[in-house]
């Protein structure tokens, strides 16, 4: 009888998706400055193909990157501002198009961001205080989808290059400032795997060479 509950469980539970809003699945907000020169202000919605939705002045607007200079918000579940701008950008090499870009800090390296959503497979159980489907098991998975951020560097000459965001990759490119960053990291409990990190990270980086 116990075997055929959890053959049962097995087929209408599992496998299960925990719903999770990322910030852009929700309104924010905002403005957007278009490339006409005007910008438009009110509740401001992005997607990760690049497109923008603001809802102002009683009525609902879409615009591509190719339309659009820069957009700023207001994001509740981060509590700051974030802007992106429209980049020319190629993913192979070939022929470049806009896509948005948020901008992390500018200076001696400039840093930019893109989100994109994994999905990933974990044990868990609703009957443990941890949220699994059954504790202890064998067999029974969840499904969870992950925000993934990945970093770009905006090089002198404007060309824009995929970085990896390895922490050692991150000081490779500091030379004899490393060790005066990597205190100020373990002083500050700051983490290079959290995008708001690394951007105060390579602002006190940047902060050596502004006058």
């Amino acid at each position: 009888m116990m075997r055929r509950f959890f053959f049962l469980l097995l087929i209408f539970v599992s496998p299960i998706v925990r719903a999770q809003v990322f910030p852009f699945e929700i309104w924010h907000d905002g403005k957007i400055v278009l490339d006409t020169g005007d910008t438009l202000r009110g509740q401001v919605k992005y997607d990760l193909q690049d497109l923008l939705q603001i809802k102002h002045d009683q009525r609902l607007e879409s615009f591509s990157a190719r339309k659009v200079l820069l957009f700023e918000i207001f994001d509740q579940s981060y509590r700051r501002y974030r802007q992106f701008y429209s980049l020319p950008y190629s993913e192979n090499g070939s022929y470049k198009t806009p896509v948005f870009f948020e901008v992390l800090t500018e200076g001696k390296i400039t840093v930019l961001s893109r989100e994109k959503v994994e999905m990933r497979s974990n044990n868990y159980s609703p009957y443990s205080p941890y949220g699994g489907l059954y504790s202890g098991y064998p067999g029974y998975y969840g499904t969870r989808r992950v925000l993934v951020n990945t970093y770009f560097l905006l090089k002198e000459n404007g060309n824009i290059e995929s970085f990896s965001g390895r922490k050692n990759d991150w000081y490779d490119l500091m030379d004899n400032r490393a060790n005066e960053v990597h205190d100020f990291v373990k002083d500050n409990k700051l983490s290079f795997d959290k995008k708001y990190d690394v951007k105060q990270i390579i602002e006190y980086y940047n902060s050596f060479f502004t006058k």
